[in-house]
């Protein structure tokens, strides 16, 4: 599942898009490092340190909790889902997990929709965002990608992954699509407030210019709704990350369903989202990531989702431009 990545210019990056037709109720997921008993004895605490060796990086408050909370839409197979059983899955709990381990404390996944994220962040609903979201310019400084204008305090990231976008079709139906200029005058069903749904505008505007016909974007709050109405003839395409445009295609229908077309585009970092201000979290998860690079970890880890392509070596902190 390699593809060429090919950089395309754009004035906003989001994060894109699910995995084919999984229904996602409310989830809730922990994931760490296991038990979490206070213990005052010198030995016990000792072999607590040597258990989680970046415990004292954390913030007091969420050393003294246990938990860090973590905002994310899960309907992002393979990077979170929920399998046949109900089990949340995917590469962003398994890795953190592997975090937790490191930081002596547990991940708690709460669900939510991929455009109320950020917020939750400035609400302190949750203590970072883990989601597939794009380390962005824009989303650093709060700026909305669409007015230009600033709307929030914006957030940190601390990088851990590498993705470009796919476009995908009905199996069998490429309507002709090879490239992004393909798409004037055909209808494009994708997730709204995503890097997708950015391109996809950028795309339509171009359209326009150019006196061809333009592109009719239909959005929706998750990717499987997107492929679902691809599926019923509503849409001619499909656009996502790559990883997930590529599970999709292998899974769905048992692969009967999709098929890529063309090379990916806009090649850029997912990141943790962390509130600005709050830079000793920020700086623990940036070293727990690094800590999993530098470990063979985090390698065990996007071997196992099949994303080897996306992975990187340093744990950058608001790489994304």
């Amino acid at each position: 599942m390699t593809a060429r990545s090919t950089r395309r210019t754009t004035a906003a990056h989001s994060r894109t898009a699910a995995v084919g037709a999984i229904a996602v109720a409310g989830a809730l997921l922990l994931v760490g490092c296991g038990d979490q008993t206070k213990d005052n004895d010198s030995g016990n605490e000792s072999s607590s340190k040597s258990a989680a060796p970046l415990a004292d990086k954390l913030p007091q408050s969420i050393r003294d909790k246990g938990v860090i909370k973590v905002g994310s839409d899960i309907a992002y197979a393979p990077v979170e889902f929920k399998d046949d059983s109900g089990k949340v899955v995917g590469i962003d709990p398994d890795l953190a997990e592997a975090m937790g381990k490191q930081l002596g404390v547990e991940f708690e996944f709460q669900n939510a929709t991929f455009d109320t994220l950020v917020g939750g962040l400035a609400s302190k609903r949750y203590d970072i965002a883990m989601s597939a979201m794009t380390d962005t310019k824009q989303r650093q400084e709060g700026i909305d990608a669409d007015t230009g204008k600033k709307v929030g305090a914006g957030v940190d990231f601390v990088d851990y992954f590498t993705a470009g976008v796919s476009l995908y079709t009905n199996k069998g139906d490429d309507q002709g699509i090879k490239t992004w200029d393909d798409l004037c005058g055909k209808t494009m069903a994708v997730q709204r407030n995503t890097f997708s749904h950015d391109l996809a505008k950028e795309q339509a505007t171009k359209c326009g210019k150019d006196g061809k016909k333009t592109l009719k974007i239909e959005d929706f709050g998750t990717n499987p709704e997107a492929e679902t109405r691809m599926r019923s003839k509503g849409a001619d395409v499909v656009s996502a990350d790559f990883p997930i445009a590529a599970y999709s295609v292998k899974n769905s229908g048992g692969g009967k369903y999709f098929e890529i077309v063309g090379d990916q585009v806009e090649a850029g970092p997912y990141g943790i989202a962390v509130a600005k201000g709050n830079t000793e979290l920020r700086d623990a998860l940036q070293a727990a990531v690094q800590a999993l690079i530098d470990n063979g970890e985090y390698k065990k880890i996007i071997d196992k989702w099949g994303v080897a392509d996306g992975a990187i070596t340093e744990a950058k902190i608001n790489g994304g431009s």
